[in-house]
């Protein structure tokens, strides 16, 4: 396969102020400079991730936001078409970061191989990738979970949450209840995807509905959401229960401060346990969490989604779809077969 003189990529724009648009983005063609020692990778899948928008404000925060003007960055998997690399071959599937283009020059030590027939490659971006060690890492690690365990999981319908409700039965939960944002993903949860309740956070209060959900109660929340969520859990929670807040999606797009949660002297009386998470810190894990999931992933035991927008073009509009929960699991851009 030849390779292209120019490279398609998707740049920030202007910092968006609230919701990000259509306008947040500029699709745009930049010279394909290959330096020696490099590969070039012909992306095929690209990632649009929640944390992406916290990078598009320019404010000090665990990674640095990305500049105006300039493409962005992201999860990526695609194949060699090009290498002068030791290690790599034209035809090899790599995983890397230079997602939002459609061709990628990389130094060696950006990409990681992975094989393209123990699994599709796009689960390399999901399941068996970034949200895929995110939610083993933060059920096990950063809430520790124990057998036995009543779970609530927020945005339970998502890449993450998908993988942590289904983990959390398979090793013994007593109970795992999701929340989602429509009735067809409350029925995916329970029907498909073996949760033992969930609701519809649209239908009315999560306070009342977590009550509802787990009339004894919950011992871990594994929180995507914040907000309104995280008050409902702190109220359900048990003596010495445990938070892993992954996320907070709910007040990402908020120009003001939102009121919830109202009732965080819960946390005394019940001497609960909130842990931050970042996946970075959890790479340790990476090779438990491929040997014990990849096989479940195989075997049809943890079953998951995708939602798959085609075109580069396209990427800004799949962001702006993931924001409204617009996506089933996973959100990915498909750029090339």
């Amino acid at each position: 396969m030849s390779v292209p003189t120019t490279v398609r990529e998707v740049r920030l724009a202007a910092r968006p102020q609230g919701w990000p648009t259509e306008e947040t983005f500029e699709l745009a063609e930049a010279p394909l400079v290959v330096e020696p020692g490099h590969i070039v990778v012909r992306n095929q899948y690209m990632s649009v991730d929640p944390y992406m928008r916290g990078r598009m404000n320019d404010a000090k925060s665990y990674s640095e936001p990305f500049e105006v003007g300039k493409v962005m960055q992201g999860g990526a998997v695609g194949q060699v078409v090009q290498s002068d690399a030791e290690g790599f071959e034209v035809g090899d599937t790599v995983l890397h970061f230079a997602g939002w283009r459609d061709y990628a020059v990389l130094h060696p030590k950006q990409a990681v191989k992975v094989d393209p027939n123990a699994a599709p490659i796009s689960t390399y971006l999901g399941v068996l990738g970034m949200p895929g060690l995110t939610a083993y890492a933060g059920l096990l690690r950063s809430a520790e979970f124990k057998e036995g365990d009543t779970v609530f999981v927020s945005g339970a319908a998502g890449a993450v949450g998908q993988i942590v409700g289904q983990i959390a039965k398979l090793k013994g939960a007593k109970r795992v209840i999701g929340s989602a944002g429509s009735a067809d993903k409350v029925k995916y949860l329970t029907e498909e995807l073996g949760f033992d309740a969930a609701f519809n956070y649209k239908d009315g209060s999560v306070t009342e509905q977590l009550a509802q959900a787990a009339p004894d109660g919950i011992d871990v929340y594994f929180d995507n959401v914040g907000g309104d969520h995280l008050e409902a859990a702190l109220s359900s929670l048990t003596v010495h229960g445990r938070v892993a807040v992954c996320g907070m999606i709910s007040g990402y797009n908020s120009t003001e401060a939102t009121p919830a949660p109202r009732n965080l002297m819960q946390v005394i009386g019940k001497r609960l346990t909130i842990r931050g998470l970042l996946v970075g810190d959890h790479y340790d894990l990476q090779p438990q969490f491929v040997s014990e999931v990849a096989p479940l992933v195989a075997s049809g035991k943890l079953r998951y989604s995708e939602t798959v927008v085609e075109g580069l073009e396209n990427a800004g509009k799949a962001f702006l779809g993931m924001l409204r929960g617009e996506n089933t699991g996973k959100m990915l851009v498909k750029i090339a077969d």
